[in-house]
């Protein structure tokens, strides 16, 4: 594992190592938060929502989604501005550890771990190549809560 400089995010296809790698800022999940994503996702489990159920269940309290802790941590991992990563292309091998409750910590680590050439170029002639991305996602105690790779577009040098 490498921790880089410049956001792995940044680098071209050709540029990124495997090993290259980003510990993320941290991020407390509240109420606020689970709500939100219930109303927009339209899951109501009562894990998220039922107080005295959730109480009562294995977890002894309510729980964040799995999904929102995935979109949560690439919200922590992305680099917004236009650059070499291009699109997300998919997630293998996803699975959710721990539950995240409110009040967690949760900060993400994004490791390359894989590249694969396309071998083929987009409308503007540029190349594209895969990249797969360890990430690993931990509460405040260190603990795994979400491991799964992402798979993302990667531009090569024009």
């Amino acid at each position: 594992m490498n921790d880089t400089p410049i956001h792995p995010f940044r680098s071209y296809f050709e540029d990124l190592k495997i090993g290259d790698s980003l510990l993320t800022h941290r991020r407390t999940v509240g109420e606020a938060d689970i709500v939100a994503f219930g109303g927009i996702s339209g899951d109501y489990f009562y894990m998220h929502f039922d107080e005295i159920a959730a109480k009562d269940s294995q977890f002894g309290k309510r729980i964040a989604h799995g999904y929102f802790v995935l979109s949560a941590a690439a919200g922590l991992f992305v680099s917004p501005a236009p650059g070499p990563v291009l699109a997300n292309y998919g997630l293998d091998a996803l699975r959710f550890i721990k539950p995240v409750g409110i009040g967690d910590t949760i900060r993400a680590r994004l490791t390359a771990k894989r590249k694969t050439d396309r071998n083929r170029k987009d409308d503007k002639g540029v190349g594209q190549g895969v990249v797969a991305w360890d990430v690993e996602v931990t509460n405040q105690h260190g603990e795994l809560v979400a491991s799964y790779d992402i798979l993302t577009l990667v531009a090569k040098r024009s």
